[in-house]
């Protein structure tokens, strides 16, 4: 077992907007150390005014980080010791909590999967019963949470410079996949010294293609168990639950993003049975489900999912 280190979001510990690597770590770790990372979620006009509680830090990063003109507030970067490029990050999710009574939902003008049919900026926030694990929507229904984070990544190559976190790549970063929970494992390519993994982006609840450009927005604390792998090569980012493989894959062109996604999870049935080419093929087509994990990022985002007692019976 390794340490238990705690990294609570402030002015000197978290980085606004952007993924870059000349970004210092905040931290750094052992492989096999765990994290805990608390997190924020919004920009000032998105505060409530009244009964729901406002956590202090969150005024703070306001006031003290400059942010860029859209972007996630991300905790870290966490350096873990020995990382290299080429190496692969293996973070296990161990836990997401949240950290407030609400959330927040934007319907922003231009953005969003039907700009053209919503022109008017919506707020909402949404009441999170944390006891009962429910939100509580404006139209009287209970959904139920389940806590995830949307942006998790580490630094992208030196050569893109710095990037905006709105986009997700092969870093990882702005993925929005929902079955990324506690329990599950995420595969991160490695690009630079450290590795440098950031978190943010919580999301209370959220649906495949988060089509109007925002989940239930919210604070959350997430725990982190970062591995590192020398023994495995990635160019995407990858997870496993403790049901399925997931491959995930991103681009302008949603179609591009599902090819890509399909050809990565081939790969992973032929590196975990002694499968031909073709019989992964078969197999995704009879078992496999492609999902759209976001279509309001720029890059559109897939996730293919094979259920683990297809692959080995």
């Amino acid at each position: 077992m390794g340490r238990h280190h705690e990294l609570h979001a402030g002015p000197g510990t978290v980085h606004w907007g952007i993924f870059d690597a000349s970004l210092p770590p905040v931290l750094e770790i052992e492989s096999g150390d765990a994290v805990t990372l608390h997190c924020l979620s919004g920009t000032p006009e998105v505060l409530p005014h009244g009964r729901f509680e406002i956590l202090p830090e969150h005024l703070e990063v306001h006031e003290k980080v400059p942010p860029e003109p859209v972007g996630h507030i991300m905790t870290g970067p966490v350096a873990v010791r020995g990382a290299v490029p080429g190496d692969v990050l293996e973070v296990r999710i161990l836990d997401v909590q949240l950290r407030q009574d609400w959330g927040w939902n934007l319907i922003r003008p231009l953005a969003g999967a039907l700009p053209e049919e919503f022109p008017d900026k919506r707020l909402l926030h949404v009441p999170l019963d944390r006891e009962r694990m429910v939100a509580e929507l404006p139209w009287g229904v209970d959904l139920p949470l389940t806590p995830f984070f949307g942006v998790m990544g580490v630094a992208p190559p030196p050569a893109w410079g710095r990037i905006t976190s709105i986009i997700p790549r092969q870093h990882g970063g702005n993925m929005d996949v929902k079955d990324l929970l506690p329990g599950t494992t995420l595969y991160l390519p490695v690009f630079n010294p450290g590795a440098l993994f950031s978190a943010g982006d919580g999301h209370a609840a959220q649906g495949d293609g988060e089509v109007c450009v925002t989940a239930i927005e919210t604070c959350l604390s997430g725990t982190f168990e970062l591995h590192l792998r020398k023994d495995m090569e990635l160019d995407s980012p990858r997870a496993e639950t403790p049901t399925h493989y997931i491959t995930m894959a991103f681009d302008p062109d949603l179609d591009d993003a599902a090819k890509k996604a399909l050809g990565d999870m081939l790969v992973l049935i032929q590196e975990r049975a002694n499968l031909s080419k073709e019989d992964a093929y078969t197999l995704c087509s009879i078992a496999a489900d492609l999902h759209v994990s976001q279509i309001v990022n720029q890059h559109k985002g897939v996730h293919m999912m094979l259920a683990k007692s297809a692959l080995h019976g």
